[in-house]
């Protein structure tokens, strides 16, 4: 019988569906974390802001991790499973914080924090590994078949998303007749991402076995066996004492550098996570690659290879620094600043960023049959080139919100329809960027390094949300502050435009209440109203795609045939 040289392997879609589920866990408990975190736990937009940046980065910096621990020593399949178990444990310890927190709002925090911290350890086990085995689905002479087989796994991770981010906050984003939030409701969207993430594990366990095979029936993702690997050809990486110690000086001092330059004196009160675990975030990216173009096995090729993946990895995080305000400063504009009324009914503001993932779904299918067509039509044309489309279109998406919010006042509302047309163009920009990339992983890495690769790439993204956290927490105070400063009888404009010294009690006021004393600012550029900070994400971007678009024809070069 003739085998279907267009379909891809079922084990594709057990994959799909086990990524489905887990993406429902990550996403839905990200719609309501940020809102968790300044409604109910009274941490402020402002630390919510930073506190969520810091969560994403390490999320996407702890798949080194595990990338480097399923390549030694467990194998995909049992870091799947692991961390899949690990995550479902971390929200619920979410649902614990958000039933306690009434009672004990410290007690509340510290379960946040394990939560998180469980959560992380989780999802940089599960993260990698699941994207590595699709790349492991195709034999060399299939893996023309990568772009199309990346884009049917994220729309697997999309049709998770929006689940995700429809059924937790309808069950933990609960608004009265009055727009009264129900602060006792967001347990039950943290509870429903953890049954999730437990049903993903359970597919994957019982499907694993039968179907993540190679064509002669091999498991995929199995234990590595060295022994194999160097009966084929591939030698095992060769770090040496000296460029693991170079590795760590780096680290170390750069985390020290970073530190010091995010250190604001103006600042009356520090985030410990901004100054410090931003700066390690972004001295590991650095170290790793490092460390990865010491190993003494790497072919000249190979090293050019892995170089390109440097490159683009840097632009990408300019990419998802903008994106990933979806969760923090666009769900705080939602909540504050938009109109959600849609034919009468009020949507949950956390439900709004839905829309990226339901452009997804629907849009995910025509994009790989488009780059299978444009990969005909012009085919000099190389991934770096799409994915800087990708960035310029995220620009595109928020200059026109930047133009809607010009002008809007403290009082007025924005439309939701903007909102719709932003995530329709992020969306476009993700789809030309995200499953690329990480089919550009698959195409450039070496076996011995593919689940690490994967880890390096996932630093790019951590390196861009602990960016996002920075400059999502650079925006400015919405009309609620004015109004919430008015009653309790401090004029906020006046102190903030500096007319009016605030008295020490008043200082202390403000603190308590989340109160801004002065407006932020970024690289010495005062952010006073919403245009100006949306701005930031129109230039930062967009710049970002023109010089990844000049770099292209050098990449072209290093890429050694591989488009």
């Amino acid at each position: 019988m003739s085998q279907n040289k267009t379909a891809h392997p079922k084990g594709l879609y057990v994959l799909f569906t086990t990524e489905m589920w887990e993406r429902f866990n990550f996403y839905g408990m990200r719609a309501i974390l940020s809102l968790f975190m300044v409604e109910a736990l009274m941490l402020g937009e402002k630390n919510a802001s930073i506190i969520y940046g810091g969560f994403l980065g390490l999320c996407y910096l702890t798949p080194m991790l595990g990338g480097y621990l399923s390549d030694k020593y467990l194998g995909n399949r049992i870091c799947i499973l692991l961390g899949g178990f690990m995550m479902a444990v971390g929200q619920f310890i979410l649902f614990y914080s958000a039933s306690v927190f009434g009672n004990d709002i410290d007690f509340a925090k510290a379960l946040l924090w394990t939560g998180l911290l469980v959560l992380i350890f989780g999802n940089g086990f599960f993260k990698p590994n699941i994207s590595s085995m699709v790349g492991q689905l195709y034999p060399p002479h299939e893996k023309s078949k990568l772009d199309s087989a990346f884009t049917i796994f994220y729309l697997g991770i999309n049709v998770g998303a929006t689940l995700g981010i429809l059924i937790c906050p309808l069950l933990g984003d609960v608004k009265d007749s009055l727009g009264v939030r129900d602060l006792t409701a967001f347990k039950w969207g943290f509870f429903a991402a953890g049954v999730a993430m437990l049903l993903a594990c359970i597919i994957f366990y019982l499907l694993k076995d039968k179907y993540v095979i190679t064509p002669e029936g091999e498991k995929i993702g199995d234990k590595p066996d060295h022994n194999k690997l160097k009966a084929s050809g591939e030698e095992q990486a060769k770090f040496t004492t000296n460029s693991l110690i170079m590795s760590v000086l780096i680290l170390v001092g750069l985390t020290f550098a970073f530190h010091y330059l995010s250190f604001d004196p103006n600042e009356s009160d520090p985030n410990p996570i901004k100054l410090w675990l931003y700066p390690f975030i972004y001295a590991s990216g650095i170290s790793l690659a490092y460390l990865i173009a010491s190993d003494k096995s790497l072919t000249k090729i190979e090293r050019d290879r892995i170089f390109v993946l440097y490159i683009v990895a840097l632009f990408v995080m300019f990419f998802w620094a903008a994106f990933e305000q979806a969760g923090s400063s666009l769900t705080f504009i939602a909540d504050k600043q938009t109109d959600t009324n849609i034919f009468g009914w009020n949507m949950p503001p956390s439900m709004v960023q839905n829309f990226n993932s339901i452009f997804v779904i629907v849009l995910a299918l025509p994009f790989s049959l488009f780059w299978a067509w444009a990969d005909k039509m012009w085919p000099n044309t190389i991934s770096p080139q799409k994915q800087a489309i990708g960035l310029a279109l995220i620009a595109l998406g928020y200059f026109l919100i930047a133009t809607q919010v010009k002008g809007l006042g403290l009082d007025g509302k924005i439309g939701i329809i903007w909102l719709v047309v932003l995530y329709l163009l992020h969306t476009m920009g993700e789809l030309c960027l995200s499953p690329i990339g990480l089919s550009l992983v698959a195409k450039l890495s070496p076996v011995r390094f593919s689940s690490l690769l994967m880890g390096v790439w996932f630093i790019a993204n951590a390196a861009g949300y602990a960016l996002a956290g920075t400059l999502g927490a650079l925006l400015p105070p919405t009309g609620d502050k004015f109004e919430k400063a008015q009653k309790l009888g401090i004029d906020l404009k006046a102190v903030l435009d500096k007319s009016v010294v605030p008295t020490t009690e008043q200082i202390a006021i403000m603190k308590q209440n989340n109160l801004p004393e002065m407006y932020p600012s970024f690289v010495g550029f005062q952010i006073e109203n919403l245009y100006q900070f949306f701005m930031l994400f129109v230039i930062i971007p967009l710049c970002a795609a023109i010089i990844l678009f000049a770099l292209s024809p050098l990449m072209r070069k290093l890429m050694h045939g591989v488009r």
